[in-house]
């Protein structure tokens, strides 16, 4: 099943729901459908183009601070899925700062690493495996970042997403 990006009434990105629930809000009349894919969910009775993007018709209070999921995924996203000791396509994740040594499972203690990369510092700290990282460990703080939950983004969906950062 599709993923739907969901839009406030102001246009802000809130959330990505499947296309089943998206198709339910604009039947409901809670949402209009911004752009839509050359699918048809069809019934006996009528037929409707599968959403890509929704806008709510009216204003929800979204949380100003939101802070992203933690996730396998949200952190290959965040690294552009390249190992940040080496820039290799990635396909691990590291803590910086072992776990066994105190480290957090945290945004600012992971990284996307390549298996190479991660066997060599293994139960390490960067510092003493002798690596050093690409660029620092953040969370992400950009709206963008309700969607990388999604396992694909469309084209359609980059015009409603500012550039994450």
């Amino acid at each position: 099943m599709r993923n739907v990006l969901v839009l406030n009434a102001s246009f802000e990105p809130l959330s990505v729901v499947s296309a089943r629930r998206a198709t339910c809000l604009v039947l409901a009349d809670k949402a209009e459908i911004v752009a839509a894919s050359e699918e048809r969910f069809n019934s006996p009775s009528f037929s409707i183009d599968v959403p890509l993007v929704v806008r709510l018709r009216y204003m929800v209070r979204a949380p100003r601070r939101r802070r992203a999921v933690l996730s396998r995924r949200a952190v290959f996203a965040r690294d552009d899925h390249r190992c940040q000791y080496c820039g290799q396509p990635a396909d691990s994740i590291d803590h910086v700062v072992p776990r066994s040594k105190g480290g957090a499972h945290s945004w600012e203690n992971l990284v996307a690493a390549c298996r190479p990369c991660n066997l060599a510092k293994r139960d390490r700290t960067p510092e003493e495996a002798g690596m050093s990282l690409a660029r620092p460990c953040l969370a992400p703080r950009s709206p963008a970042w309700v969607v990388v939950g999604a396992s694909r983004m469309p084209d359609e969906w980059r015009a409603y997403l500012p550039a994450a950062s």
